[in-house]
């Protein structure tokens, strides 16, 4: 992977922001993110197919068919194959494997990849019921007004009610911080311009049942946003037919998919037991260990979220990750820093394009242009893990990296 690109990810928050004023529309984003990894790779002649990741502008847009954006990005990708996928909160990981399979089936040398949602369009409560999509349609009556935080609320509260409420709430204070403070290092995160001072009293504030969801706070949760991630997959050829070198792209080494029944609760809400499944999947491809991973960017749309995938992960035992949070293992001075921009709670949360800005900041990480955003790895830890999470815990998808050779 090579030449990636983030838009701003728009939403409360930025200065730019204002709900009553115009802001970028869906084909904005796509233009935006798309022509800046064309202008890098060398134009629209060097790409083969594209690959969009959207999860539902059907509904927040009133917009369909979006395979078709393609020659909008760029008259020359008119008549060249455009595909759509889908796959909720995880589409942008399922856009970059899908790009990645054509690749590897040597049906393309050089993939664009576009991950795009726009989502500021609908009042907070009507959105919460749009996403509520990525959950089984059947279970919406009778779940919370927002869907999604009542569904990490009740994993939240029953983690609390097995291993104590002090610690959980505490780490997911400090999650929070860490997200905030990464992402006031990146100019495109949602969070970019947030000058609150004490960020752990935010995060530590009582939820209010009354007036939102049992278990978490306002700042547990991932932001509605705007934005639109883009990078370009490539093969050795492709890399070769775009004039760009290996020191400057990062060379996928495994992934890792697994899917749960969306019909059924989950059988433990204290794990993320899909995910579990696809990371371990991903270490088994790309023949690593955990111990080997100098970064991750982990799917927390909820802070507690971002514990559980410590947990699945295995760097902490089961019960154990919030102790591993407030050790300061996961922050950018940390043993293994997660979410060096801010996640999807600092920078942002387009679910379409959350697995491409993922993947876009390990390139950015590990080839050296991630900024003042930019930590330092260790050599025996070279690799980059992604974690792309559709809806609860239900399709994930894992991507190991390292700097190409």
């Amino acid at each position: 992977m090579a030449a990636g690109y983030n838009t701003i990810s728009m939403g409360t928050g930025r200065k730019e922001f204002h709900p009553k004023k115009p802001r970028p529309d869906l084909e904005d984003y796509i233009k935006e993110a798309g022509q800046a990894v064309l202008k890098v790779i060398g134009g629209a002649e060097k790409v083969d197919e594209t690959v969009f990741g959207n999860f539902i502008a059907s509904r927040f847009n009133n917009q369909g068919h979006i395979a078709g954006f393609a020659p909008y990005i760029d008259e020359g990708l008119r008549y060249k194959p455009s595909v759509r996928v889908e796959g909720a909160c995880g589409t942008g990981a399922l856009a970059l494997i899908t790009g990645i399979r054509s690749i590897l089936a040597e049906t393309a040398e050089v993939a664009l990849v576009v991950g795009v949602e726009v989502q500021n369009s609908v009042k907070a409560i009507y959105g919460a019921d749009i996403l509520a999509a990525a959950g089984w349609a059947k279970e919406r009556k009778t779940g919370h007004a927002y869907f999604f935080p009542g569904k990490f609320s009740d994993r939240s509260k029953a983690y609390a009610e097995k291993f104590g409420p002090e610690k959980p709430r505490a780490a997911m204070a400090k999650w929070y911080e860490n997200a905030i403070t990464n992402a006031r290092l990146c100019p495109t995160a949602q969070e970019y311009h947030n000058t609150t001072e004490d960020l752990i009293a935010c995060g530590i504030d009582k939820p209010n049942p009354k007036g939102f969801v049992d278990s978490l706070n306002f700042f547990d949760c991932s932001k509605v946003s705007d934005g639109a991630s883009a990078i370009a997959i490539l093969s050795e050829e492709g890399l070769k037919r775009c004039g760009i070198s290996k020191k400057d792209a990062v060379e996928i080494i495994g992934f890792g998919q697994a899917e749960e029944d969306i019909t059924r609760p989950p059988a433990d809400p204290t794990k993320l037991s899909t995910t579990r499944v696809a990371i371990q999947k991903a270490f088994e491809s790309a023949g690593v260990t955990k111990d080997q991973i100098g970064t991750v960017e982990c799917h927390d749309c909820f802070t507690i979220a971002g514990i559980m995938a410590i947990e699945a992960m295995g760097l902490a035992e089961y019960g154990k990750g919030p102790d591993f949070v407030l050790e300061g293992n996961t922050t950018r001075e940390g043993i293994i820093p997660f979410n060096t921009t801010g996640g999807l709670i600092g920078w942002g949360h387009p679910t379409g394009a959350t697995g491409v800005h993922q993947a876009v900041t390990i390139w950015e990480q590990l080839t050296g242009k991630a900024g003042e955003a930019q930590i330092n790895l260790k050599p025996e830890k070279p690799y980059g893990l992604s974690i792309n999470m559709g809806g609860d815990d239900i399709s994930v998808i894992s991507v190991v990296y390292k700097k190409a050779e």
